[in-house]
């Protein structure tokens, strides 16, 4: 019987695919990063052609409004569905390889590009479906049959130009990956933009911080308000709890168990194999918030179609939001996987922080234990990895189950301990108003944190081209 992924082989010859390049420069990687940042920042300015401002209707109608720093989307433009079809392709393939469900050797590199021919495909058939349930859920008002064609086509074009300029990084054209590279860009607008933002907020006052503390010194008003503002705005303590996120990362990303190995070919040359505290970086958060996006996406569909009286009983178990502000989940499952925004919500309704800070850390923990078995980072393949590369622990003998044993004193603890670090501090950063949402402001240190560290290496091995075989890059 064929395996899942082998039904994929007479439709890879007709995806779009970049090849691998050959030895380029570091300066020819920052070109075609840089470039793929422009890219990105382009159109995410571009609105969609054929509809018109009037029909975008009010912000309370995006489905995504609060989620959208974190898919890298811009309402209204061909950057409207972001990474999101992206990241849901890989979530939904990876937990069915790792749960077993479909029959995948990454050791084989057939097995390898069949499996990223699926999620391809896979992701292609999300951005349609989400293309069409915006266009259908009428998030763009009443359109004609050519607009709502022609907003499609763009849509699955732009969706298909992200999904390609990923695979360009990922290829070794650029440095990281697309994906970490849109976030970063989206959360660092959004932080500048709560800063400098000179549009008026809701509070008469200019909606960035800093913009807003410069208005009132000029009047000389009370600059107390500014401590804590009404309706999540950016405020003082939302700053100090952007800094102070910012900087636990940091210090997180630092922190780690150091095993002491020894290379068996070489006696007497000893060195460390480090195991991060956050062992599997900002990847469950990632996952949780694309799972939470998609999952209140599908509720606020149901909702605006069978239940937007809020009549239905059952139906109120699932979602119940304001009428007039859609965004404004009122109750059901929807109202506790939304976090409040500010720490008067969470005083006026403590029960809803706690349960949202619960729920975001059990997704966060089964992502992070999903991931170390989908990616071989678990106890068994790192001890394999070691072995075969010749490595040892001083004073236990060269073997697998030796090394294995070792590790599980460490990995197993560390996963679960990553995903609930990472989950209490990003609950911890939306309940006090952090700048650009916990979930970014976590996602966004990590990534320039691994941007710095593969920038070092890069540069190194530049400067030292024999360091590169030590490393395994040849």
């Amino acid at each position: 019987m064929a395996r899942f992924i082998e039904f994929f082989k007479p439709v890879a010859r007709y995806i779009p695919e970049i090849k691998k390049p050959g030895m380029i420069s570091f300066k020819e990687k920052m070109f075609w990063t840089l470039f793929a940042l422009l890219a990105y920042l382009i159109m995410a300015q571009i609105p969609l052609y054929g509809l018109p401002l009037r029909e975008l209707g009010p912000t309370a109608m995006d489905p995504f409004y609060g989620m959208r720093v974190l898919l890298a989307s811009s309402r209204g433009t061909l950057m409207e569905l972001g990474i999101g079809p992206i990241v849901t392709a890989g979530l939904v393939l990876q937990l069915l390889a790792g749960g077993k469900i479909i029959d995948v050797d990454f050791t084989n590199p057939e097995d390898r590009a069949l499996f990223t021919s699926a999620q391809k495909v896979l992701t292609i058939v999300i951005i349609f479906f989400e293309a069409t349930a915006y266009i259908a859920g009428g998030l763009y008002g009443t359109l004609s049959f050519m607009q709502a064609i022609l907003i499609m086509l763009q849509l699955l074009a732009a969706g298909v130009i992200v999904m390609l300029i990923d695979e360009m990084i990922q290829k070794g054209w650029g440095f990281g990956s697309g994906v970490s590279l849109f976030i970063a860009a989206g959360v660092c607008q959004r932080v500048m933009w709560m800063m400098f933002s000179p549009i008026v907020a809701e509070d008469k006052f200019p909606l960035g911080f800093f913009t807003a503390l410069t208005y009132t010194l000029m009047r000389g008003e009370d600059l107390g308000y500014l401590i804590l503002r009404s309706a999540g705005l950016p405020s003082l303590v939302g700053l100090i709890t952007t800094i102070t996120v910012f900087l636990l990362i940091i210090y997180m990303e630092s922190v780690r168990v150091e095993i002491p190995i020894s290379y068996a070919r070489f006696r007497g040359y000893k060195s460390k194999y480090p195991l991060k505290l956050l062992y599997v970086s900002n990847i469950p958060i990632i996952f949780a918030a694309a799972f939470l996006a998609e999952a209140l996406f599908f509720i606020r569909i149901l909702w605006s179609n069978m239940n937007s009286d809020n009549s239905n009983i059952w139906l109120n178990l699932i979602g119940v939001f304001n009428s007039s502000n859609p965004n404004q989940a009122l109750g059901g499952l929807a109202y506790y996987l939304t976090p409040p925004r500010s720490i008067q919500e969470t005083l006026s309704d403590p029960l809803r922080a706690l349960v949202y800070t619960l729920i975001l850390v059990v997704i966060c923990i089964v992502f992070a234990v999903t991931w170390v078995e989908v990616t071989q980072m678990n106890a068994r393949e790192v001890a394999k990895q070691l072995v075969y590369s010749g490595m040892q622990i001083p004073g236990f003998r060269r073997s697998v189950g030796v090394l294995r044993t070792i590790l599980e004193q460490y990995i197993p603890y560390l996963t679960i301990l990553s995903g609930i670090l990472i989950g209490l501090l990003s609950a911890t950063a939306d309940i006090f108003g952090a700048y650009g949402t916990g979930s970014g402001i976590l996602l966004c240190v990590g990534i320039l944190y691994q941007y710095y560290q593969i920038l070092t290496r890069e540069r190194l091995v530049e400067m030292h081209p024999a360091i590169r075989k030590l490393l395994g890059e040849e």
